[in-house]
């Protein structure tokens, strides 16, 4: 074994007591950062995914399908206010992109959460309470985050896309960035909700 392998490996054993003494000392704040950051790593797949889906619908019709439900109220124009507001047509040409973008939305969120669910369990709280209930909850939380980020989206979604597409004149970029930029903000909403519904799903019982 090379010196420079004996190094690495007493570096690693270090790095390990040290995160051990650090959990035994603070358990809830060792927790939390371990939520940080595999939520991190959950944001980033769906920065590969999110482009991938949107490209792949982006070839078929659901483009011009408009896909708007859920109407709350009015906007300040006095246009209807939808929850889920994707209006037909592509977003470069003044679209909201239609059922195609928001199921590229949906389904890469899914499998993010799906990933995001097995992983904090297992990993983070090391739960070992009912599997089937910590899931029902979970897809409660789901469905209702998922309504209320919606709504919040309705806000902020269209300025964004604006601001970049058209006012600083980026183009096909600009939508990129913006993809970017709300995905962003979704995942942020849900790292903060998800974190106390996990402490309460997610129990560690006694073994017997």
């Amino acid at each position: 074994m090379s010196e420079g392998t004996v190094k690495s490996e007493k570096k690693v054993t270090r790095m390990k007591g040290f995160w051990n003494n650090y959990k035994e000392k603070h358990p809830n704040i060792a927790q939390f950062l371990v939520f940080f950051m595999l939520s991190n790593g959950i944001t980033v797949l769906q920065f590969v995914l999110m482009p991938a889906f949107k490209a792949l619908f982006s070839q078929t019709s659901l483009v011009d399908t408009s896909f708007q439900i859920l109407q709350f109220g009015h906007n300040f124009n006095g246009s209807a206010y939808y929850i889920f507001d994707y209006a037909a047509g592509s977003l470069t040409s003044g679209g909201g992109g239609g059922l195609a973008y928001f199921l590229a939305v949906q389904i890469t969120i899914a499998i993010a959460q799906i990933i995001n669910f097995f992983a904090q369990r297992s990993i983070t709280f090391k739960s070992n309470s009912n599997i089937w209930t910590a899931a029902f909850w979970y897809v409660i939380a789901y469905i209702v985050i998922t309504i209320g980020a919606a709504a919040a989206q309705g806000f902020y979604k269209a300025p964004i896309y604006d601001l970049l597409m058209n006012t600083w004149g980026m183009g096909s970029f600009g939508e990129t960035t913006a993809d970017v930029v709300t995905m962003t903000i979704n995942s942020a909403i849900s790292f903060w909700v998800f974190y106390p519904i996990f402490k309460v799903i997610f129990k560690q019982k006694p073994e017997k």
